[in-house]
């Protein structure tokens, strides 16, 4: 096969063309998981997605785990006074810890959803739990958006390693034996004189 250049179409080329919005890739439903992946042809880093906000994926993921169990804990049995004192402190603890591996948008959306224990009282054991299970069902949300930002930038991924590669504008490919002629269109020689 061949390829051989045609002449050049009056179609503009792909400068002239105004650029077009760059769709999404994926969304997230949760409030803190709006942000879209960025796309192959969204290199300038005007966007960030959900995998780009948990700085430090395995602490997160280690806290969310002994939040969790922690809530299962404390559902489990009733507490005491002193046994609620030292939720309050691990609840306040983890908040923290999971701060330093969040960015900065997500600190301020686990600071906007989670509400502090008064200082001056001892909470209940629904408290406690209220506020643990508040804490791990936003780190679900959290897992979810990074499992969801995940699978999109797989199918992303093979959707461009599966797509069919494309001539440039203005080439074609000529059959075997055609010669091009001036029109652009290849056609078959004549047969000629055999020795």
């Amino acid at each position: 096969m061949t390829q051989e250049p045609t002449t050049p179409s009056h179609e503009p080329d792909d400068a002239d063309r105004p650029a077009a919005a760059p769709e999404p890739t994926a969304t997230e439903p949760a409030p803190h998981e709006t942000e879209t992946l960025p796309g192959p042809a969204e290199g300038d880093g005007e966007r960030r997605g959900v995998l780009d906000q948990v700085e430090e994926p395995a602490k997160v993921m280690r806290l969310g785990t002994m939040i969790k169990q922690l809530l299962d804990e404390v559902r489990s049995a009733p507490l005491d006074e002193a046994a609620r004192d030292r939720l309050v402190a691990v609840h306040e603890a983890s908040v923290k810890e999971l701060e330093s591996g969040l960015s900065e948008d997500l600190v301020a959306e686990l600071h906007r959803v989670t509400l502090p224990f008064s200082p001056d009282d001892t909470p209940t054991d629904a408290e406690l739990r209220i506020a643990h299970a508040q804490l791990v069902g936003w780190l679900e949300g959290l897992f979810h958006g990074i499992q969801t930002a995940l699978v999109a930038q797989q199918v992303q991924a093979q959707q461009q390693a599966g797509a069919p590669r494309q001539l440039p504008p203005g080439v074609r490919i000529i059959p075997a034996g055609a010669v091009a002629s001036d029109d652009g269109e290849g056609r078959h020689p004549a047969p000629g004189q055999y020795l």
